[in-house]
């Protein structure tokens, strides 16, 4: 897959805690502008790491997802999450360029 996933809470289990790739989740709202910018970013970053790393979008803004939101904690948007084998590994929030997005997923992937 080569470019990022729209899920939501009835297919999160599968697409990111049961993957067998490790997951990056990006928990964005529509009215916001540095997640609108980040999605170019997510696009190519769905390019450059293919076969290596899923990335899923959430959209916290869609009543179905309200409970995702919670369970995790989303205080602030964009708010990204590293899922490995089921797993959070990492979490930040903001934006990143696409290069230190990639070295930063590759650094949490080797621990």
């Amino acid at each position: 897959m080569n470019k990022p996933l729209d899920i939501n809470k009835d297919n999160f289990e599968k697409e990111v805690l049961q993957s067998d790739l490790p997951v990056l989740v990006d928990f964005w709202a529509p009215w916001c502008m540095p997640c609108k910018m980040m999605s170019p970013v997510l696009e190519e970053l769905a390019v450059l790491m293919d076969g290596k790393v899923k990335i899923v979008k959430v959209n916290t803004e869609d009543p179905v997802n309200q409970e995702l939101a919670l369970e995790y904690e989303i205080q602030s948007v964009p708010s990204m999450m590293l899922f490995k084998e089921g797993q959070l590994i990492w979490e930040f929030i903001g934006m990143h360029s696409r290069d230190s997005l990639a070295q930063e997923i590759e650094e949490h992937l080797k621990k």
